[in-house]
Formats: C-alpha cells, sequence, structure tokens
C-alpha cells in the first residue's frame, strides 16, 4: 500500500514501537528482524514512548541487525508534554534532532504531531515543518489523534503534504463507522463523534492508521479472549477456523478489509505473534464475514 499522497510503500500492517522500552538490544534485534521477514516496514515510534527509551533500543537492535535503514519507513510523533501540548515551534524542531539522535539516523520518513494542542500557532508549526524538510530531517509530514477541521487549518499555512491521520480504531472501537451507518436515527450510534474523519480522510489522500487495535475503550483492555466478550470472540473463532488464522489475524483483517486502505499498526513484541498476526494481509473477508463481526461486536445495523 501507498501512505497518503507519498511514494512510499509499506505493508498495510506496521509495528507500533511504545512496548520496546521493556526490551534489551537482543530481544528489539529480533523483533525488528521478525518483522521485516513478515513485511512489516514501518516502525512507529513517540518520543514520549519510554521517555525516549525505546527509540535508544530500537536504534541498538536495528544496528545489531541485518535490516538496512533505507529498507524500513522510520515514524515518530511529538508534541505530547508532561501535563499540556506544544506544537511550538521550537519545541518540535527540537523534539525532532532528539528523536534523529536516539533513532541514530539523519532523516525521519514520517514525522506526525501527536495529538492536537488547543495552542497551536499553525504558522510556527508550518515554520518548523519547512525547515526539517529543507534540512532533509524530516520527508514526510502527518498527523495523530486530529478532527477534519484541524487538519484543514494546518492544510491553510502547511504547503507539505499531510499523509497520515494515526487513529484509534478496533472491531470494539468503532465511532469511524457508526455514525454512517446510522445516520438520522434516534440512537446513541448516531452521535458523530469523530467528524466525519474516516470519509474525509479517503476524500483528502490520507492514511488512516489503526492505533490499538484490540483494545476496547479507551485503552481499557484487550478484547480477544476476553470473557466479558464472548459474542464477538465467538465470532472471531469461527471466522478465524475457516481461514485457519488466529483470532488476532482476524480482528486485522477485519480492519484491512476497509476500502479506506485503512494501516493498522500492532504493538505485539512477541516474534511468534507479529507472524501470526502477519498473516491478516494475506486474508480478504467477505462482506457478510465484516458485518457479522461488527454485529458481534455489540453494533445494531438499522
Amino acid at each position: 500500500m501507498k501512505l497518503g499522497s507519498s511514494g512510499l510503500e509499506t505493508a498495510p500492517i506496521a509495528l507500533g514501537c511504545m512496548r520496546m522500552k521493556d526490551l534489551d538490544k537482543q530481544e528489539a534485534l529480533r523483533v525488528i528482524e521478525t518483522s521485516k521477514e513478515a513485511g512489516i516496514t514501518l516502525f512507529d515510534h513517540a518520543d514520549i514512548y519510554g521517555a525516549g527509551s525505546s527509540e535508544e533500543i530500537f536504534a541498538a537492535g536495528l544496528k545489531e541487525s541485518a535490516v538496512k535503514r533505507e529498507d524500513i519507513i522510520l515514524q515518530s510523533k511529538c508534541g505530547i508534554r508532561d501535563g499540556f501540548f506544544d506544537f511550538s515551534k521550537q519545541h518540535i524542531l527540537s523534539s525532532v534532532d532528539g528523536i534523529l539522535e536516539r533513532l541514530q539516523t539523519d532523516y525521519l520518513d514520517v514525522l506526525l504531531l501527536h495529538r492536537p494542542d488547543a495552542l497551536m500557532e499553525p504558522e510556527e508549526v508550518a515554520d518548523a515543518f519547512r525547515q526539517l524538510k529543507e534540512s532533509g530531517k524530516v520527508r514526510h509530514f502527518g498527523v495523530s489523534n486530529h478532527q477534519p477541521c484541524h487538519i484543514d487549518l494546518l492544510k491553510q499555512y502547511v504547503k507539505e503534504d499531510l499523509i497520515i491521520n494515526q487513529l484509534q480504531f478496533s472491531l470494539m472501537h468503532t465511532p469511524m463507522l457508526d455514525a454512517g451507518l446510522n445516520l438520522n436515527m434516534h440512537n446513541r450510534e448516531s452521535v458523530m463523534r469523530d467528524a466525519g474523519v474516516l470519509p474525509y480522510s479517503q476524500l483528502n489522500g490520507m492514511t488512516v492508521q489503526a492505533w490499538s487495535p484490540f483494545q476496547f475503550g479507551m485503552i481499557e483492555g484487550v478484547f480477544i479472549d476476553n470473557p466479558a466478550y464472548p459474542d464477538v470472540n465467538k465470532a472471531l473463532q469461527e471466522v478465524a477456523e475457516s481461514y485457519n488464522v488466529s483470532k488476532s489475524t482476524i480482528a486485522i483483517a477485519w480492519i484491512l478489509r476497509h476500502p479506506a486502505g485503512i494501516q493498522a499498526v500492532i504493538g505485539s513484541m512477541n516474534p511468534d505473534r507479529i507472524h501470526s498476526i502477519s498473516e491478516a494481509q494475506n486474508v480478504k473477508l467477505s462482506r457478510k464475514e465484516w458485518y457479522s463481526l461488527y454485529r458481534a461486536a455489540g453494533n445494531n445495523l438499522p
């Protein structure tokens, strides 16, 4: 798949590196090489993951691995500080310098603004992006957890394409779908909580990256094999058996089935699980299977 309007090509599954802070160098090496073997080439970071230690451990593992820097896509995020958000020019520039130092690389393929800053001055963001692009420190830009109006505001000033919006999305977290399916209905599902961000992304050539694809609620827990969710697990098991894969694989295949071309960001640091989940790239669910899983997750169709 291509990332937004860029020329970057990658697998429909990316590896989120938040939990890499808990690994040593050899474990990180194995995760990186396993991911590459499974076709995963995009590695997602943020400067707050492990207070920067996740990036450092990744860099140490990559240095010892057979994987070359030019054969992968390094993505990181900035803007979250201790108790507040900061999209000031100075903070963006200094954050990127720190990210590059920790990742031991000369450039980032993609930089995302992590969460909307209510005090954002878009002119400052635009100036920071321009300097980063001209210096070669960042090649592409995007956002995370941003509404369409926030993106449009940035676009009035930022000259570089915004190619990604990273958003929470899973079989058990579907606000991006619910309101569209329940338009003009008197039910809770009809309430638009996402400002139409999924069709907006499709219309504007932005790739949606789905974070926490196995979580329910606001990172409240994993729904796979969770006894609190028997219906969705039963449905996942039935579909998984028909494809001879795991339930987790089907949960990712469900995300990949959407025509928006969503990229799933998985966070496992278990090489066997990474291999298993990556099989989702070869599974294309039927419409009947996709909707049956959506309904088993507790959603009603009007």
